[in-house]
């Protein structure tokens, strides 16, 4: 097994287990602990495990938001590209779109940075930065600056959304529950997010199979309210049927 692949199974095992030992998963994969004491440096760099005396233990959600944006962006980077190439065959005939300040978002953002004909309402500061010599036109929420998730939050970012109607909202999340929707683990995050959805003729979710079935602190929307779902691979049966249920459009 590749490397790539054994961390991916490892991340998942945590997820799952909430605690890993370096001995049984060097017996697991054929490999040495050294080798297993090496995947789990660099899942420890990525902010979602904590490392203990003979294994690793999952951070919180709390813990594992705090990881700053551009660590988290350089997770599961190839998941999050598939998704953005498909939220941007979704926007070809989208002429404003609001972006919350997520990894996933912002890998759609690039494949729109020389859209002359768009608007971008957003909160991130990323965003902003990236985009600076693209042609898309950008309107930045203003706000107080979250450092660690470079977003934009507050009063301030709240207000000047509801000066604005957008065609759609582009927004990522960390969990998606089948009885409580879309979730996210910071409560200012997710109030911004709100609001962006109020003012979006469309709500579309970006989000990795990693994250259905997973809770997380506070409620973002209910699934009568997300238009599209995009993610990297294709979901369990009972998802889809939820779907078509809600009418929400899956695209993978």
């Amino acid at each position: 097994m590749a490397t790539k692949e054994r961390l991916s199974v490892i991340k998942q095992r945590i997820l799952a287990e909430k605690r890993v030992t370096v001995s049984r998963l060097s017996e697991e994969f054929g490999v040495t602990e050294e080798t297993i004491r090496r995947d789990l440096e660099k899942l420890e760099t990525q902010g979602l495990l904590t490392r203990t005396y003979g294994g690793a233990v999952l951070n919180t959600e709390s813990a594992y938001e705090c990881v700053s944006f551009y660590k988290r962006a350089a997770l599961d980077v190839e998941a999050k590209q598939k998704i953005a190439r498909k939220a941007a065959e979704l926007l070809q005939n989208k002429t404003t779109v609001a972006a919350d300040s997520s990894s996933t978002v912002m890998e759609t953002l690039r494949l729109l940075k020389d859209r002359r004909d768009m608007t971008l309402l957003t909160n991130s500061v990323e965003a902003l930065r990236e985009l600076s010599t693209g042609e898309i036109s950008v309107v930045s929420t203003g706000g107080m600056l979250n450092r660690s998730s470079l977003s934009l939050q507050g009063a301030i970012a709240k207000n000047t959304l509801r000066n604005y109607n957008v065609d759609i909202l582009l927004m990522s999340c960390k969990g998606l529950s089948m009885e409580k929707g879309a979730l996210d683990s910071n409560e200012a995050e997710a109030e911004v997010k709100k609001v962006m959805a109020e003012q979006a003729a469309q709500v579309a979710l970006l989000l990795d199979h990693t994250k259905f079935d997973r809770m997380a602190f506070a409620q973002l929307a209910d699934l009568d309210h997300i238009h599209y779902v995009i993610t990297d691979e294709k979901p369990e049966e009972d998802w889809l049927r939820l779907f078509r249920e809600k009418q929400v459009q899956i695209l993978y």
